[in-house]
């Protein structure tokens, strides 16, 4: 086998998310089958000291992340480079310095950023997709990206530099991650050239859960108006039992979870308390009414043989199967919500099965065994596309 160089390219976030945890799941998995892996990352705490200005232009351009990048390309001497967030402070002008020195650029597509600037195709508290396959001008009329106008116009301006005028994502990515086949599916539509697109899903390396008793539900993620909370909230008041739900994770809208009765806020917990959670919860509740690429927790929950409650909405259709390793409720309906939780809560046997059910399926798709040759064999294509440029 040949072991390959890898740099990993990534803008971490200031309130760690589910894209800072892959990008540390897979530099572990690489490193741990003999790959040599280095990090080139720029953090958002530098937006507390940066003008706005210079912010920016950054988000645009950013002529620090191509010196600094070509330079940790110049000493440490990757077969490939794989970028996971760029946005804002490396931006797209990095894909530049890796194509200028000859290697492959693989993107890992964890949000919808490429085509929105909100990057969840959510506006108002609906699925809108009025910027797919345009160029996004409507989001600078409706402020989408943190209600600013003048913050969506950046990301507007980024988008139709390097889309339509640069051809940056056209000509600079040498192979695409998508995280399913509704995400794959979204950016062809969206532009994208279909043979650089593929799907790798996320993953986590877990071993079968200990027996546990089951007794309560559980919500895992950022207490925001996008993962709806405010449902889940309302369907908790319409229940007709009164199970206890766990609820892991800080965020704005944490004040919703005061003064209902078995609404329990655990705050943020470790990776190792979460799964803990999953081991004793009857399900894994999802009331996103946003399109979710991949939900890590997800994947956490499969592992942990826990079913999962989610909305009936774009990827989490195909990832869930009804009635066989989860249930699905219409999206934003909290009476649907409120339904399905009571039938799972009457049902206990029916959930444990759909759990192992669960588990299978992870065993079959998400684990880090099966992930692993996934990621090699698509930087090995990449690799190869970009030997076949120089012939």
């Amino acid at each position: 086998m040949n072991f390959l160089r890898i740099l990993l390219v990534h803008n971490a976030y200031q309130l760690r998310g589910g894209e800072d945890a892959v990008v540390d799941a897979e530099l572990e998995l690489l490193r741990g089958h003999g790959h040599a892996v280095e990090v080139f990352q720029r953090h958002n705490d530098e937006l507390k000291v940066t003008p706005r200005w210079k912010a920016a232009v950054d988000t645009v351009w950013s002529t620090c992340s191509v010196t600094a990048l070509t330079e940790s390309i110049r000493r440490f001497r990757p077969d490939v480079v794989h970028f996971h967030n760029t946005f804002p402070l490396i931006s797209p002008s990095a894909y530049w310095a890796v194509r200028a020195a000859g290697l492959p650029v693989v993107q890992t597509l964890h949000n919808f950023r490429l085509h929105c600037p909100q990057a969840t195709y959510l506006r108002e508290g609906r699925v809108c997709e009025d910027c797919l396959g345009h160029l996004p001008w409507r989001s600078v009329l409706h402020g989408c990206y943190r209600d600013s106008r003048a913050q969506s116009a950046v990301l507007t301006g980024m988008l139709v530099l390097h889309r339509s005028i640069l051809n940056t994502y056209r000509d600079k990515v040498t192979r695409y991650i998508a995280l399913n086949e509704f995400c794959r599916r979204k950016f062809i539509e969206g532009g994208l050239p279909a043979e650089r697109v593929m799907v790798k899903p996320n993953f986590v390396d877990s071993p079968p859960p200990p027996l546990a008793e089951r007794t309560s539900f559980l919500f895992v993620g950022r207490l925001s108006a996008e993962k709806g909370i405010d449902v889940l909230v309302r369907a908790w008041a319409l229940l007709d039992i009164a199970p206890c739900l766990r609820v892991a994770g800080t965020g704005p809208e944490a004040g919703l979870l005061e003064g209902h009765p078995g609404l329990i806020a655990l705050g943020a917990l470790s990776e190792e308390a979460v799964r803990t959670e999953m081991g004793c919860s009857v399900a894994l509740v999802l009331p996103s009414i946003c399109y979710e690429s991949f939900p890590r927790t997800l994947v956490e929950a499969f592992a942990c043989a826990l079913p999962v409650i989610a909305s009936r909405l774009g990827p989490l259709i195909d990832l869930i199967e009804e009635g066989v390793t989860g249930l699905l409720f219409e999206p934003g309906n909290a009476a649907d919500l409120a339904h399905k939780l009571n039938w799972a809560h009457a049902h206990p046997e029916r959930m444990a099965e759909m759990g192992r059910n669960a588990r299978a399926k992870y065993e079959a798709e998400f684990s880090a065994t099966r992930n692993y040759a996934q990621l090699i064999a698509i930087y090995e294509e990449a690799i190869s596309a970009v030997a076949k440029e120089v012939r």
